[in-house]
């Protein structure tokens, strides 16, 4: 069987150079990377195979990219993953990628010029180049919130479709019927997901999704203030806006204070990503949580079972309601037993 050296002599590069190539390192000419991965599939070799037998020792490092470190839901997940890996024997350096495909690509570059061992991502807006290189040169990684359609690694997630559910029976049952929604990036799953979530929901009551009330954000508070101004400013307000995140819910709050309205009295509001301090507003709102912690560690170990070589799965953990006054509900636990049964379909 040829090995390393015959692959650099037949692309005509040296041995480093068909190192880096197999490891997504980004210091590669275009040309060079060009002639390893037609010397690579000449000779027949499959390239996550060689990529992990470049491997001479391990760093016990793992990567950890974030969509947007100010945002709760990603610290407490990084907490989680720091923990986890730790009690396991590694050490996690993060990137914050602040929503940036641009900025997510710098952190890779980053994390593999310093060896790391595999990567954690949540990846923004739909991915970007240089993550999706990596994985498919085979860099152990494992994506944790959201995920890349069509690149197969293990993805540890959080399904929000049964607490989405629950939320519209609350509101329904509280008798709201305009419901809006702060949509985040439809490039991203969870953007995506959680749109359509929600609609479905209110189909199983009836009950509309008008494009006006739908609005695009960016899982950043200043798109939840613009998007709740332009709900408001409607003809026909919603009675409710359900923020995608956390961050976008504080921005909408701003929005109606701002307005001079109150909650839940002129209008409700509820948010995907429960957070500490949602229990200090006034009054506290109505969230979605996810098992954050949970996933951290599950991602962590996932991660850890493909560098060691063994097989990794994805993860998917339920996420619930947790009910409080945002909406109407005049008691901390609404009892969702005694919600009302949806519209059945004729």
């Amino acid at each position: 069987m040829a090995g390393i050296k015959d692959v650099a002599a037949a692309a005509g590069v040296s041995v480093a150079t068909v190192s880096r190539v197999l490891n997504a390192h980004p210091s590669v000419s275009e040309d060079a990377r060009a002639r390893v991965l037609a010397a690579v599939e000449e000779l027949g070799y499959r390239p996550n195979a060689v990529a992990r037998s470049l491997r001479t020792a391990q760093t016990r490092t793992l990567g950890l990219i974030i969509s947007d470190v100010m945002n709760p839901y990603f610290t407490e997940l990084a907490r989680s993953v720091e923990e986890q890996a730790r009690a396991l024997g590694y050490s996690v350096i993060i990137g914050n990628a602040d929503e940036s495909p641009r900025l997510q690509d710098d952190h890779v570059r980053t994390l593999l010029d310093r060896r790391i061992d595999g990567l954690l991502v949540s990846p923004t807006d739909g991915g970007s180049p240089q993550l999706l290189d990596a994985a498919r040169a085979g860099t152990p990684t494992v994506f944790v919130d959201r995920w890349i359609p069509g690149v197969d690694v293990p993805v540890v997630r959080a399904d929000g479709s049964t607490a989405v559910r629950d939320l519209v029976a609350h509101l329904h049952g509280l008798g709201h019927r305009r419901l809006a929604i702060i949509a985040g990036p439809a490039a991203t799953t969870t953007g995506s997901e959680r749109v359509a979530a929600f609609r479905a929901a209110l189909g199983e009551y009836g009950l509309e999704l008008p494009e006006a009330y739908v609005g695009q954000g960016d899982f950043q508070a200043e798109s939840g203030r613009r998007v709740t101004e332009a709900f408001l400013a409607l003809p026909e307000p919603p009675e409710v806006v359900f923020a995608a995140d956390n961050l976008m819910a504080l921005g909408a709050l701003d929005a109606i204070r701002a307005r001079g309205l109150h909650i839940p009295g002129d209008i409700a509001l509820a948010a995907f990503d429960d957070i500490p301090w949602f229990v200090h507003t006034d009054p506290p709102i109505t969230a979605i949580a996810q098992p954050t912690r949970e996933l951290g560690r599950a991602a962590v170990r996932a991660l850890i079972a493909l560098i060691e070589g063994r097989p990794a799965w994805s993860v998917t953990l339920p996420a619930r309601l947790v009910v409080r006054r945002s909406c109407g509900a005049q008691a901390v636990a609404a009892a969702l037993s005694s919600r009302p049964r949806p519209r059945s379909n004729p």
